[in-house]
């Protein structure tokens, strides 16, 4: 059964990296519903948040193949539940509209909505929350003249996840340079990284 699952991946800023991933994606047929880039709280590291609806099975090989790059440091996969999401909605609205009609500042208080600009044609305003909550404050605006709407990708963190820089810091603690492997990298990336 497909369910909407956000696969948080960690990679080194790498020229080509996102086109290597995202034809993971396309050779398979699969949507994104959301795509994210970020820098994460690691230095040259960065994040990608991807949004897919899938089932389970079919997620689970996507991981596995995204982190056989080489740039690619971990994936994590999780389900709604298992994460703090947001994102972010600008509504332009007339002003006039604002100002003539009090529902109009009710409603957008209500959403906690915060002005952005203010302009004698037009007004901006932007709201943080999920999609259910910005598409009803958008069918709301929608009665009263609105003019322009745009929502951001998905921003999330997992909430178990003790993140990726604790695993880093682990990693320079033991020092594995200093171990004797085949492919340092790879043996590394496998070992440090496992759930």
């Amino acid at each position: 059964m497909k369910e909407e699952h956000t696969l948080t991946v960690y990679t080194e800023n790498q020229v080509g990296l996102l086109n290597k991933i995202a034809i993971i994606f396309s050779r398979r047929k699969i949507n994104l519903d959301s795509f994210n880039s970020s820098p994460s709280e690691i230095d040259n590291i960065y994040r990608f948040t991807i949004v897919i609806n899938e089932t389970a099975t079919v997620v689970q090989n996507l991981v596995k193949q995204i982190e056989k790059i080489i740039d690619v440091l971990k994936v994590y996969n999780n389900t709604n539940d298992e994460i703090i999401w947001q994102q972010i909605a600008l509504y332009k609205v007339p002003t006039t509209a604002i100002v003539e009609n009090a529902k109009v500042e009710r409603l957008l208080r209500e959403f906690g909505a915060n002005v952005v600009v203010i302009r004698n044609d037009y007004t901006v305003f932007e709201a943080t929350g999920q999609d259910h909550e910005i598409d009803k404050l958008l069918k709301e605006l929608d009665k009263y003249g609105l003019i322009e709407f745009v929502k951001s990708s998905r921003i999330a963190i997992i909430k178990s996840s003790e993140g990726l820089h604790k695993k880093l810091v682990n990693m320079d603690l033991k020092n594995p340079a200093k171990d004797p492997v085949n492919n340092e990298f790879l043996n590394h990336k496998s070992k440090i990284f496992q759930m």
